[in-house]
């Protein structure tokens, strides 16, 4: 029975995360004029859906992902379609495409601070701030001299603004080597070289430093405000310095995580009760829009580039040659995510 709900629970999650993200296309291409010819929730075979106007909606059985399909996005389809130019979305101007191609990823960082907001409203929000609540004994930490009370500023270089700039940093740090942490403590700065503890639970080994970051709670409509403002910008944070680590080597692809990474997370948030699963989706809605905004062919912010492009040259990229760019880039990605679907099932066993 756990497993069912966690499924369901999964499919809800990334359900509402995907409409919002596709309804944020499908809202801007309808006011811009755009023929659409389906917006769907989900991949794979139709299992439900009706049509209204001229666009099909549906329901596909594979709940992962969904779509907006608009006229020009396949010229062959629109030429045997009929489709009129002034309808098709290379017939737009520019601002109308940026804003049909922003507004999917802009939803789903609206939906996240709706969330983040209702979040701290109702359960109360945190102070973030890095200050160390805790020491563990005999841990890494303690041996080179650290308190209670401290306040970090930095590690390894990277500034520390908040409570979750501390997990970061640590998270990336080479475990095998001496990380600088540099703190406050009596208006005086310190910097403490340490070499986290190597564990081993069940079976896995880990790293420790032993510090504890307990954080005080904070009430009211103001609370809220500023939690709401600094937990969007430090996911935001964690967001380029996870692609900006990607990209330089300093994280493998196999710590990546796909569906079923997620769907295993999801049944950790759910036993953690409704506010961690509310945050669980704030999370990823951001992650989802950030990584559509990338300059990537086949994301939003690779047609988002071919408009910027577009406006630098003075004259429109060659359509045809934009689409068959965009399908070679899904394809890729489609194999990036069998290979990190792939690498999440090893993790299980």
């Amino acid at each position: 029975m756990s497993i069912i709900i966690n499924l369901l629970l999964f499919i809800v999650i990334l359900g509402v995360i995907v409409f919002v993200h596709e309804a944020g296309h499908f809202i801007w291409a309808k006011i811009a004029g755009v023929y659409v010819y389906e917006f769907s929730i989900g991949m794979g075979p139709k299992i439900w859906g009706f049509k209204k106007g001229e666009t099909h909606y549906n329901l596909r059985a594979i709940p992962i992902g969904g779509f907006c399909q608009m006229a020009g996005e396949d010229l062959d389809a629109d030429d045997e379609d009929d489709i009129p130019e002034n309808r098709r979305l290379q017939s737009k101007t520019a601002w109308q495409r940026f804003l049909i191609m922003v507004f999917g990823p802009m939803n789903n960082f609206i939906l996240a601070v709706i969330l983040l907001f209702f979040i701290a409203l109702i359960w109360g929000g945190t102070t973030m701030k890095p200050i160390v609540t805790s020491i563990e004994k005999n841990s890494a930490v303690e041996k080179v001299g650290m308190k209670k009370g401290d306040r970090i500023v930095q590690i390894n270089g990277h500034k520390v603004s908040t409570s979750d700039d501390i997990t970061l940093f640590l998270a990336i740090s080479n475990p095998k080597e001496k990380n600088k942490i540099t703190i406050i403590r009596d208006n005086k700065k310190k910097v403490f070289s340490v070499k986290p503890k190597k564990m081993k639970e069940n079976g896995e080994e880990s790293y420790r430093y032993g510090i504890g970051i307990k954080q005080k709670k904070t009430k009211g409509l103001g609370g809220a405000f500023v939690y709401t403002f600094k937990k969007t910008a430090s996911i935001f944070k964690q967001m380029f310095v996870t692609i900006g680590y990607l990209f330089t080597g300093g994280i493998r692809l196999s710590q990546l995580s796909g569906p079923v990474g997620i769907y295993s997370v999801v049944g950790q948030q759910r036993s953690a009760g409704l506010a961690n699963i509310l945050y669980l989706m704030a999370f990823l809605s951001i992650n989802v829009g950030f990584i559509n905004l990338l300059p990537i062919p086949a994301f939003d912010g690779g047609h988002i580039l071919f408009i910027i492009i577009e406006k630098i040259k003075g004259s429109p990229v060659n359509p045809d040659l934009e689409n068959k760019i965009h399908t070679i880039f899904l394809i890729l990605l489609m194999i990036l995510m069998i290979v990190i679907t792939f690498n999440d099932i090893l993790r299980l066993f």
